[in-house]
């Protein structure tokens, strides 16, 4: 049986294989931390499961499901064909077709996101949408945070629930370090995270799950069902 994965401040996690693929980075972990399985895949090659794509080494398995992800959250169709705004690969991970892929199975089944814009928030109203992001991912349901300078977003860390004391802890796949996440870096826009400093979006849990009754079957496509609703 294959051991739940993890990851808390101090661990080190996957680096990003490839300078735009941040965000799918982050995606890829964010399945592994609910999908035994497939982070049994990724890391050890094994199980086989289908749709895998190729990949002889972790680095390669990594960087192969990197692409898979990337295709859907900028492609015509996210996760269970639903329509998708494309957006050129180019540019990284857009904050929509993350939210798409989080709720195609790179959180636990059911859970609903949204995106929320911080970039021009006051200080006091930052502290609060971090207050907020802290009770959100409280379950385990980890989120999205787009940092970069003060005139564009560039670059996608993953938030996860912290040990507690009101802190967050966030995986950076530019280093694949996870370090705490404090509510003053992020007001006064000293995140330090690859080099980036400006919070600009969040894409987080929006505390209401979807209730649905399907069977499910994880596979490396993400969660397949046939839904009663």
């Amino acid at each position: 049986m294959a051991t739940a994965y993890r990851l808390r401040a101090g661990d080190t996690g996957p680096v990003q294989q490839s300078p735009v693929t941040c965000g799918s980075a982050c995606l890829t972990v964010a399945r592994m931390l609910v999908d035994p399985l497939f982070a049994s895949w990724v890391r050890t090659g094994a199980p086989h499961l289908p749709g895998s794509p190729s990949g002889a080494t972790e680095k390669e398995r990594f960087a192969g499901y990197e692409r898979v992800v990337m295709s859907r959250t900028n492609g015509l169709f996210a996760g269970h064909r639903r329509l998708n705004t494309p957006w050129p690969r180019a540019l990284g991970t857009p904050p929509w077709g993350a939210k798409r892929e989080l709720e195609f199975g790179a959180s636990t089944r059911g859970t609903l996101y949204d995106v929320a814009t911080i970039r021009h928030l006051s200080g006091e109203s930052l502290a609060n949408a971090f207050d907020h992001l802290i009770d959100v991912v409280a379950e385990g349901e980890p989120g999205l945070l787009y940092v970069g300078n003060a005139q564009l977003p560039r670059h996608v860390v993953l938030v996860l629930p912290g040990d507690g004391d009101r802190v967050l802890d966030v995986y950076d796949p530019g280093t694949g370090r996870v370090d705490h996440l404090r509510r003053d870096a992020v007001v006064t826009h000293r995140l330090g995270l690859s080099g980036w400093n400006v919070p600009w979006f969040v894409v987080q849990p929006t505390g209401h799950g979807r209730i649905r009754a399907f069977a499910a079957k994880r596979s490396l496509g993400g969660v397949r069902a046939t839904s009663s609703a």
